[in-house]
């Protein structure tokens, strides 16, 4: 144990140092301000479109902005931050076959399963607190401006991001434990989630990729019923796992 907490205070100082963590709180803030700040000029940009379209004929009547009109914004905005997340991270283990950093720690005793394990919880812990913080900013501006029971499933529908991004991280990790490039993880991750989409337009596989879980348009209107989701959780989670011992398994073998 002690070896796998120091090296994970290795890690957690090297996301300090390298300014990736003040990126991404910055970022992650960025965007939770955006969401309302976004709905509430919505009525002001819609206010200058009309004075053009005017011209062509065209007359937009006006919209009512709500919670919903940030949550809506929210959820477009996410893919968008987890794409960034991924691609900052993706080369999280590549670096270290390129510096060779991992020979030194390794032939010193430390388990590779431990050099996974540190890097796969650094990426969680950076993951949970920028989308608590995005999620805490969004919610405390709306509850100030409108109120958030107008959506329903919030947290569940929230949770459905979160959790494809933690099914990513696992992607990253099994990506990392076989090649020598952050583009090749970058391009392997967002290969899973064009698979995971694509799979999604089958009826018959639908409701159980992991992709399924970003229909948050439907559970916030209450088109959806949580337990649609049941079996979309229980696949990734199960992915997750798969790809985290497949991971420990390839890494062992891996010449570095």
């Amino acid at each position: 144990m002690r070896q796998l907490k120091a090296f994970i205070k290795k890690e957690l100082l090297e996301q300090l140092r390298g300014g990736r963590a003040v990126i991404l709180g910055i970022l992650f803030c960025l965007f939770g301000i955006m969401n309302p700040a976004t709905a509430k000029m919505l009525p002001w940009l819609l206010a200058i479109m009309s004075e053009q379209l005017a011209e062509s004929g065209m007359h937009i009547t006006e919209i009512e902005v709500d919670a919903m009109t940030s949550w809506t914004q929210f959820f477009k905005n996410m893919p968008m931050l987890l794409i960034v997340f991924i691609v900052m991270f993706s080369g999280i283990m590549t670096a270290e076959y390129q510096k060779g950093t991992l020979i030194n720690v390794i032939t010193k005793g430390l388990k590779r399963w431990k050099i996974l394990i540190s890097k796969l919880l650094i990426m969680s812990v950076f993951w949970t607190a920028g989308y608590l913080i995005t999620f805490a900013i969004t919610y405390g501006y709306n509850a100030y401006f409108w109120d958030n029971h107008i959506a329903q499933n919030l947290c569940f529908a929230a949770f459905g991001y979160y959790f494809v991004g933690l099914w990513l991280i696992s992607i990253v990790l099994l990506a990392s434990a076989v090649l020598k490039s952050a583009s090749g993880v970058t391009l392997f991750a967002g290969a899973a989630v064009i698979i995971s989409y694509l799979s999604g337009f089958l009826p018959a596989l639908r409701e159980y990729v992991p992709t399924f879980l970003l229909n948050a348009n439907e559970l916030l209107m209450g088109a959806a019923d949580r337990s649609r989701c049941s079996a979309a959780v229980g696949i990734t989670l199960f992915l997750m796992v798969f790809n985290g011992v497949l991971s420990v398994l390839l890494f062992n073998k891996r010449m570095l």
